[in-house]
């Protein structure tokens, strides 16, 4: 029994060092670790859009008009009607009286209308705005590393750590 475990760890290398035999000999690739030797970041300059507001203090004039009176209102009727009543005869008369106190009323409510409050204030007005700047960003690394004594280059778009992982293609040369 004893004779058997090595027998079959044999076996095992024997077809481990064969399949790896076979992929070298039909062509194919693995992954190792390589070292970095060296990581330069690569910049670009971006223009960038903030948000903000333009604001402006503005002096606003405000009137608040006082309701017309009903003192006004039949007081602009009765002279109103007073003068209509001095034209036109019979029936014309009658609505020369008329036309004249639906007339003076109005005049009489606008009339009392005109003492309202006036007063000013500061309103401040805002209007969204975009304001731009000019930055340079970070947009990849130019990474330096070392493989089996030779030295390559590559750009990655992250910040490698001290190792990074490549690829070994094994081809045959025909």
């Amino acid at each position: 029994m004893s004779r058997g475990i090595p027998t079959l760890i044999s076996v095992l290398i024997a077809l481990l060092l064969a399949g790896l035999a076979g992929q070298a000999l039909a062509g194919g690739s693995y992954y190792r670790t390589a070292q970095v030797v060296d990581t330069v970041p690569i910049y670009e300059t971006v223009r960038v859009s903030e948000p903000g507001h333009a604001c402006r203090d503005e002096r606003v004039v405000h009137h608040e008009p006082r309701r017309g009176s009903a003192a006004g209102i039949v007081a602009g009727g009765i002279i109103g009607g007073v003068v209509g009543n001095q034209f036109g005869k019979g029936r014309g008369r009658h609505a020369a009286t008329v036309a004249g106190s639906v007339l003076g009323a109005t005049i009489g409510e606008h009339a009392s209308r005109r003492d309202g409050r006036t007063w000013t204030s500061t309103e401040r007005h805002c209007r969204p705005v975009s304001r731009w700047y000019e930055e340079d960003r970070i947009v990849a690394y130019r990474v330096q590393y070392r493989y089996r004594g030779d030295t390559y280059w590559t750009e990655m778009p992250h910040r490698p750590g001290d190792t990074i992982r490549v690829r070994v293609d094994v081809t045959p040369v025909r």
